[in-house]
């Protein structure tokens, strides 16, 4: 009797230490969670239906940059259904953009747009578009603490911290966050190219996470906050793309509840609201106009205040250069020339005066550094022939390149930008500047091995690029050079004055850059304007949404179709025509511009703030219709309004400045080499500063 009375009253001790055992680790486990989980979110926690907690950290490193990897820490069963009422709780978000969500099954969506012969922009700096980023924004957020995952049963869009007063709307999409074991890392490239396939899906075998649509989601110290937007991406793999829109609430504490609305790609539905896609500026017209008369003010102005660096040390080539300006200024005025036609130019007689000095007097230095492919590998053929004609030219000069540097008035860099984004772009990478920071590289190894750079700020420098990412290319690290460039838009920061305004033209023969050559007289051009080519950019369109089978003898078109026989055929329509339309594409430069004088047709240059090839020496009044965009409603008349005789006079024009737009095997006078290199002479005689 004594021993079960004992043993009763040491079974009651006992049970009373294992209570306050128990609570102490319940309420050490309270304790952790406080500190794991955003305040208050412990005891909700520990809710039955709280299963499947994750949480994911963010590397110290990404507290000031982009997301590099996401860590999964806990195990996560992302194939069960019952994930479908969970919610996905984000911490330390800085800045939000778009993620990329998976598509359709019906094909319903979009298509990620992809330009097959020209690209242009960049994500990382919003004054360069990158076409190919025109439907794709990658995610851009900052990670402080981690990202945290929990279940919530409520259906309600409500915040878990107040009462979720304020609402507005924010655009978020998701990328993949976890994968089926625990411990799994997420790379920076994997994470801007992983999508989240099927969102939303009943499947118990599906292994992809999916975050229900009456559950919040929650995002903390979001800094960046768009407001009634929606995202629309496609997977790449042609299915279309799923819709999401996320609302948005604020609890007054700097937290964001976001709802997360999209359909099920499974039953075919779509959101009722429609994709809001943000232009790039390739797609809109340009915020400022710079007409022709003001691009001639430029040129005088930024002959008499020149911007190039004074040099360090004075140099004997300085005095050279310093004598030949002062002989041009003061050229003989000259009456007539067999081989120049002098309502061409400004003025032809400083024009020959300083091509003649040129000849004389110009001696260039070829770096060799740089390896093949991107430095000594020219492109003969296609739409950047222009850069590989001169580089095969300069290079293989007797007349102009000197072994000696010390006797060098200019130092020519022989790479291509063709080559470069050949060789070094990551397709669908959607950044370039890895592609930047190789020239950067570049012009900072030749500046440590030579003083030449260092003398002028590489002012005495130049380069020739006709790839439309060239200004990007070469901005910053070679920004006092001389840049011969196509892509010549005066409010990209072409400098006119200095840079050069580099021809485009599209080479179809490498062995003979002269095939078709010509047209047939004015007599028997019956048609008044010709256009065919794909809808690049704005303009396009619009051009032919006002001419296209408007009138019989304007014959505006849109893509030729593939073949020989519709090559022929752009071809004969060219050389039958009395205009030539060259409307701009992506950007403000066209081969049609010398395709037109090649075939004898008068072009028609639609692209504000296009500086013309060679505008500090030729009259393009005198060859050519230059014409606002604005103007594209008033196209007809104003080409029917230009007299007989006018036209006769510019058909003229065009045939006696074909030939300073024509490449030949072996350099001939005033061709287009001759031509490029007399331009960055001519604009170096008039940018030097004397020491």
């Amino acid at each position: 009797m004594d021993y079960s009375i004992k043993f009763q009253k040491l079974f009651q001790i006992e049970k009373g230490k294992w209570l306050v055992l128990v609570g102490l680790v319940a309420l050490t486990h309270l304790v952790c969670q406080s500190l794991m989980l955003p305040n208050g979110s412990a005891l909700l926690s520990q809710l039955p239906d709280q299963k499947n907690n994750v949480l994911v950290k963010g590397s110290e490193s990404s507290k000031h940059s982009s997301v590099k990897a996401l860590v999964v820490d806990n195990p996560l069963k992302v194939g069960e259904s019952n994930l479908d009422n969970d919610s996905l709780l984000v911490r330390g978000v800085k800045s939000t953009r778009v993620y990329n969500v998976g598509g359709h099954d019906d094909g319903s969506g979009l298509v990620e747009k992809e330009k097959q012969e020209k690209m242009n922009g960049d994500v990382m700096d919003d004054d360069f578009d990158f076409v190919e980023d025109e439907t794709l924004r990658n995610v851009n957020v900052d990670m402080e603490e981690g990202f945290g995952m929990q279940n919530d049963s409520s259906q309600e869009q409500r915040s878990l911290y107040g009462n979720g007063e304020g609402e507005s709307s924010h655009s978020l999409s998701l990328a993949q966050l976890a994968k089926r074991s625990s411990g799994v890392v997420v790379s920076k490239a994997e994470t801007s190219k992983m999508l989240l396939d099927k969102t939303v899906t009943s499947s118990a075998a599906s292994s992809t996470l999916v975050v229900s649509s009456a559950k919040p989601l929650l995002i903390k110290s979001v800094v960046e906050r768009k407001t009634q937007s929606e995202v629309s991406t496609s997977d790449g793999s042609g299915r279309g793309a799923s819709f999401i829109r996320i609302n948005e609430k604020s609890d007054g504490e700097g937290h964001l509840l976001l709802g997360n609305n999209f359909a099920s790609s499974n039953n075919g539905s779509s959101m009722s609201n429609k994709p809001v896609k943000k232009k790039m500026r390739c797609e809109m017209p340009p915020k400022t106009v710079t007409p022709l008369n003001e691009m001639q003010k430029l040129l005088v102005r930024h002959r008499a205040r020149s911007r190039a660096m004074r040099p360090k040390w004075s140099s004997e080539r300085d005095q050279e250069i310093l004598s030949a300006k002062l002989k041009i200024e003061n050229s003989p005025i000259l009456k007539n020339d067999q081989d120049l036609y002098a309502p061409l130019f400004r003025n032809v007689s400083m024009f020959k005066r300083s091509y003649e000095l040129m000849e004389r007097v110009l001696k260039i230095y070829v770096y060799k550094e740089g390896n093949k492919p991107i430095f000594h590998q020219p492109t003969l053929k296609g739409l950047y022939a222009s850069e590989g004609w001169f580089m095969k030219l300069m290079e293989g000069s007797k007349h102009f390149v000197v072994k000696d540097p010390r006797k060098a008035h200019l130092f020519y860099m022989p790479f291509s930008t063709r080559m470069l984004e050949y060789t070094l772009y990551v397709r669908n990478s959607h950044n370039r500047t890895n592609l930047r920071q190789y020239l950067k590289d570049y012009s900072e190894k030749i500046a440590a091995k030579y003083s030449f750079w260092n003398r002028t700020g590489g002012a005495d420098h130049f380069l020739v690029a006709c790839h439309d990412w060239a200004p990007y290319e070469t901005r910053h690290h070679m920004e006092h050079c001389i840049k011969a460039l196509c892509n010549a838009d005066v409010t990209m920061g072409f400098k006119i004055g200095r840079d050069v305004s580099l021809p485009e033209t599209y080479v179809r023969s490498a062995r003979n850059p002269l095939r078709d050559l010509g047209g047939k007289p004015p007599s028997q051009r019956h048609i008044l304007a010709f256009y065919a080519g794909n809808m690049h950019g704005y303009l396009r369109p619009i051009l032919l949404k006002y001419w296209r089978d408007k009138e019989p003898d304007m014959k505006i078109l849109g893509p030729m179709p593939p073949g020989v026989a519709s090559k022929m055929n752009y071809i004969y329509h060219m050389k039958s025509s009395k205009y030539c339309i060259c409307p701009k594409g992506y950007e403000v430069n066209s081969p049609r511009v010398v395709e037109a004088i090649f075939y004898e047709c008068v072009p028609v240059i639609i692209s504000d703030n296009f500086v013309p090839p060679f505008f500090e020496v030729l009259n393009w009044d005198a060859f050519s219709v230059i014409i606002a965009e604005k103007d594209i409603p008033n196209l007809r008349s104003i080409l029917v309004s230009i007299p007989e005789e006018k036209y006769m006079d510019m058909q003229l024009g065009v045939r006696k400045v074909q030939q300073h737009f024509l490449w030949h095997a072996k350099p001939v006078k005033y061709d287009l080499f001759h031509m490029t290199l007399h331009s960055i002479w001519y604009n170096r005689v008039f940018q030097i500063k004397p020491r």
